[in-house]
């Protein structure tokens, strides 16, 4: 869409394109605008202000899948996770997944409504965690580490999240995040997933890596999470 592109070059940066690059190796650097995030989270403000998009041009901007350009892909993430109605923001993150091709757009998607509908939230994320694609698999993880560590937490939520083995980097280091808050916010149930050696090799010590680095373990399970690396 022409309105959208002019706004994304209009706001381009050269030397973040270039820093930006390197950090999504997935990603081809010509198709990377270069657009810092606090300016996009500006542009998708701006654009859902304007009446017109609103009514007529969202629906449009969100169908033209795939975009030729990761900044595309961002302002659409941005733009559902603003979507007020569970149902159509559910529908429209489902429709978009598809084309998720990288950590950073998977991981800066996070629709708001998400918070409200933890029942709805949680079969969505069940489904997800089962897909071969890396990216919907990385956003049921992400998602389960967002809404379901916390008041909403349960060991069975747990143990979905760490069925899931695929060996793909991007999914392993999720598994790995997650693994991290849980020892954070649910120890007593993810030190014995650690203790039990329940992870592959590599995510269980990535975990542990994680989560030493973390200022929020205390210094004591810090050391004793070091005793718990298997060293191959």
């Amino acid at each position: 869409m022409e309105k959208v592109l002019n706004l994304l070059f209009e706001n381009a940066d050269s030397k973040y394109k270039s820093f930006h690059s390197a950090l999504i190796p997935t990603v081809n650097p010509e198709s990377i605008i270069g657009v810092r995030m606090p300016t996009m989270r500006k542009i998708a403000k701006t654009l859902l202000c304007d009446e017109n998009f609103a009514l007529n041009e969202r629906e449009s901007f969100l169908s033209e899948l795939p975009h030729a350009y990761y900044d595309e892909n961002v302002l659409h993430a941005l733009i559902v996770a603003s979507e007020k109605n569970f149902v159509v923001a559910l529908k429209e993150t489902n429709e978009f997944l598809p084309f998720v091709d990288n950590w950073a757009v998977c991981d800066v998607f996070a629709p708001k409504v998400f918070e409200k509908h933890k029942d709805g939230l949680w079969k969505e994320i069940c489904k997800w965690l089962k897909s071969d694609e890396t990216y919907t698999a990385r956003f049921g993880i992400v998602n389960a580490m967002r809404h379901f560590l916390d008041e909403d937490y349960s060991i069975d939520k747990m143990e979905k999240v760490i069925e899931v083995k695929c060996g793909e980097y991007y999914v392993d280091m999720a598994v790995a995040w997650y693994m991290s808050f849980a020892l954070i916010k649910q120890w007593d149930d993810a030190i014995k997933v650690i203790e039990e050696k329940k992870l592959d090799v590599w995510v269980h010590n990535k975990s542990i890596q994680k989560a030493i680095e973390s200022y929020r373990i205390p210094n004591d399970r810090k050391t004793y999470l070091k005793t718990l690396k298997i060293h191959e």
